[in-house]
């Protein structure tokens, strides 16, 4: 297609063309893109946005998928995934890495040498720049905790560093949730120095009992619903008879009812339908509208 040879064009980055986006997002469900680009580095990724945004083409950042769910319909438009900015630098306490690191492999990493504050994040999928950008979290604990500083590229095509008080950091939230065309280049964080034994324990009883609690045998996204305030939404689920539910091959799970899974080739139309019908239902029943933590795209 015209749109796809134009960017090969540019010589910014790695293009693919006509991509299953079920391969690209952790549930496993979605259509297919037009295509997807893996630019070389930050000044290949101002081409490339410049030249989709003056030819209005439709174009999405891509993490690890963790938190999306894809139509079955095709996106017409082109993917972009930050892979190839995956700098890491530790001085000290100070560790700067690239929005495309995986989150997961720089908290294992950091961890066994002695840093602590990341533990958090051992059973997150996805990357420091989507983690970021939800302000990913566990354990009473998220990025806006452990981030100095993020290093952004502004709608006008400018590198600048905000601080953290300036990235709005609230539960499942930042600043560039609500500045979509903010994009996180990478970040710096500030971490604590501990005992490598007893924090990789600690990672091994939590990964223990993530074992025994979630569904991680299954495609997911992890929870769906953010949990209320003073509440679960796992038990307001459970409490309305969705555990074990279904819709296609969507399945509510039967160890976390926050969980929905796909048990066989479910259809990201299968997974919306079950996600809108138990925020309807569990606010008909206790009048409490639960927030979709994950993202539709259509």
């Amino acid at each position: 297609m015209e749109i796809l040879k134009d960017i090969r064009d540019l010589n910014v980055g790695e293009v693919l063309a006509d991509v299953d986006i079920r391969e690209y997002t952790t549930y496993h469900a979605g259509g297919h893109a037009l295509g997807l680009v893996i630019p070389f580095d930050v000044e290949g990724l101002i081409i490339l946005l410049k030249y989709l945004r003056e030819n209005h083409v439709k174009h999405k950042i891509l993490g690890k998928g963790s938190n999306l769910i894809f139509s079955d319909e095709k996106y017409d438009g082109i993917l972009i995934k930050l892979d190839a900015l995956n700098d890491l630098e530790v001085k000290g306490r100070e560790v700067y890495v690239g929005a495309g690191y995986p989150l997961t492999k720089l908290a294992v990493r950091l961890s066994r040498l002695g840093y602590t504050g990341l533990e958090f994040a051992t059973g997150i999928p996805g990357t420091v720049g989507g983690a970021i950008y939800m302000n990913a979290g566990a354990y009473k604990s998220d990025m806006g905790y452990i981030v100095k500083s993020v290093k952004v590229l502004t709608p006008r095509y400018r590198v600048m560093e905000m601080n953290n008080y300036d990235m709005h950091f609230h539960y499942r939230s930042s600043f560039l949730q609500q500045n979509k065309d903010y994009i996180c280049l990478g970040a710096t964080l500030i971490l604590q120095r501990g005992d490598p034994d007893e924090i990789m324990q600690l990672i091994e009883d939590r990964k223990r009992r993530r074992i025994e609690s979630q569904p991680l045998e299954y495609p997911s996204a992890g929870s769906v619903f953010r949990n209320p305030e003073g509440d679960y939404a796992g038990r307001l689920i459970e409490e309305c008879g969705y555990k074990g539910y279904s819709i296609g091959g969507a399945e509510v799970s039967s160890k976390h009812a926050n969980f929905i899974i796909n048990k066989g080739n479910a259809s990201g139309n299968d997974i919306k339908k079950l996600i809108l019908e138990i925020q309807s239902k569990v606010k008909e029943k206790y009048g409490i509208e639960l927030k979709i933590e994950q993202e539709f795209v259509e």
